[in-house]
């Protein structure tokens, strides 16, 4: 997820056995009904927990596309859930698409007091007839490298407990056939999956029944596929209603006039940063004005600090104190609203009262990303967030020298393309709810 740090305790242990393609996915993004400043702080919050637990933790092709729908999960809710299937028979479930981590995983019966309730039904692996679980020295298994090249005792099963900057989850890895595809004439089943199936975790997964990695790792969904790239488009927070599609494989593809290309940074060897889609900002701009920020504020250092990433799992952008300052002075100086600290009421620290709680939001230019080779073009209601009667900038800022991140509120209305085989990134401005 945006933000989060993977840390993971292995064990091997015995365990009886409880008897690629291209995809399409829909995303969609959780309501609880909560308040824009309950749900901004939240998401804070999580992102925060992510940050720190990252900052700790640093110290083949496919034949088809597979697609899978994708919406918002609530008003209250910062991520984007995508809709599968495990199993056979197929159980549907959501799923957070999260392109900062790999290991794909949901709640399995039985799940004792350790367990978060879902809006899906828990899957049962005894109930379905092409679960298996995952051989401890499987290349797909955590557990391999605790191995080192030793043959696994007999009936030996990878228990995984692994820990995000948002909670943490535990179970056993496990092999099953998914199905992606809402109408069954698109459906693609895909057997071997290796996923996580965990019966113990924290109560912090907000509407959804587990989580989908998306990451550069070979755990994750996109290598386990193959698909070589993958897109989505992410419908504007406020809408609860409407769906997009998330591509994996050949039909993941960008055309037109509008589109912008980038190249990946390379991702340092250590985990968990080897995961992460690292990019190179070189600056910011409000309006035609650039801020003095030094160009290689968001550089990549040699020992895996610093950067910047792209992640779908983390809500809000944060950007490195220097950078940071910048863009909020550039903003508090464009705006003649009274200005007032939100860090208690938001967790923003930039916020402005408006007249009322149902006045609009004065005009703002346009805020632009200048990424190696493309600039990403922010409209205000992708960088400012009201409600409440407060309006505020949705961004915060990171300690000099630690990962930056762009979360999925600046990537709203954006048709964005993953060519992990290209090492690129490509964007276009699109209206979401409509593809």
């Amino acid at each position: 997820m945006a933000l989060l740090a993977v840390l993971a305790a292995l064990v091997c242990a015995t365990l009886a056995a409880t008897g690629a393609a291209g995809v399409r996915v829909e995303l969609t993004r959780i309501h609880s009904g909560v308040t824009a400043s309950q749900f901004v702080r939240d998401a804070l919050r999580r992102d925060t927990h992510r940050h720190n637990a990252r900052q700790l933790a640093a110290s083949g092709s496919g034949a088809a596309t597979v697609s899978a729908p994708t919406r918002k999960n609530s008003p209250g809710g910062g991520e984007y859930l995508m809709t599968l299937a495990i199993g056979t028979p197929p159980l549907s479930y959501p799923a957070i698409a999260d392109t900062g981590s790999d290991l794909i995983w949901t709640q399995c019966a039985p799940c004792g007091t350790q367990c978060f309730k879902q809006p899906a039904p828990l899957y049962n692996p005894a109930s379905s007839t092409t679960f298996g679980v995952l051989p401890c020295d499987s290349s797909l298994s955590i557990c391999a490298a605790a191995l080192a090249g030793a043959a696994p005792p007999p009936g030996c099963a990878c228990m995984y407990n692994q820990t995000y900057g948002t909670g943490w989850t535990a179970g056993v890895q496990g092999s099953e056939t998914f199905t992606f595809g809402a109408a069954a004439a698109d459906q693609a089943r895909v057997p071997g999956i290796a996923f996580g199936c965990s019966n113990a975790s924290s109560d912090d997964w907000n509407g959804s029944a587990g989580l989908v990695g998306l990451g550069r790792g070979a755990l994750s969904l996109v290598s386990q596929l193959g698909a070589g790239r993958f897109s989505y488009c992410l419908t504007p927070f406020q809408d609860t209603n409407s769906t997009s599609t998330l591509l994996l494989g050949p039909s993941a593809a960008l055309n037109g006039t509008g589109v912008r290309s980038t190249p990946f940074v390379a991702s340092p060897a250590k985990a968990p940063m080897s995961t992460y889609y690292y990019l190179n900002l070189t600056g910011i701009s409000l309006g035609t004005t650039a801020l003095p920020i030094s160009p290689n504020a968001f550089s990549l250092n040699a020992d895996g600090t610093g950067g910047l990433i792209i992640d779908s799992g983390t809500t809000i952008t944060s950007l490195v104190n220097a950078a940071y300052q910048q863009v909020r002075a550039a903003v508090k100086s464009l705006v003649t609203l009274p200005a007032i600290d939100g860090s208690d009421s938001t967790g923003l620290d930039l916020c402005f009262a408006l007249p009322s709680p149902t006045s609009a939001p004065p005009a703002m230019p346009s805020m632009t990303l200048h990424f190696d080779g493309a600039d990403m073009v922010l409209p205000a209601e992708s960088y400012m967030i009201s409600g409440s009667g407060v309006w505020c900038l949705a961004m915060r800022n990171q300690v000099d020298g630690a990962m930056s991140t762009l979360g999925n509120y600046q990537q709203q209305n954006m048709q964005i393309l993953y060519d992990v085989r290209k090492e690129t990134l490509s964007f276009a401005p699109a209206k979401c709810s409509k593809l």
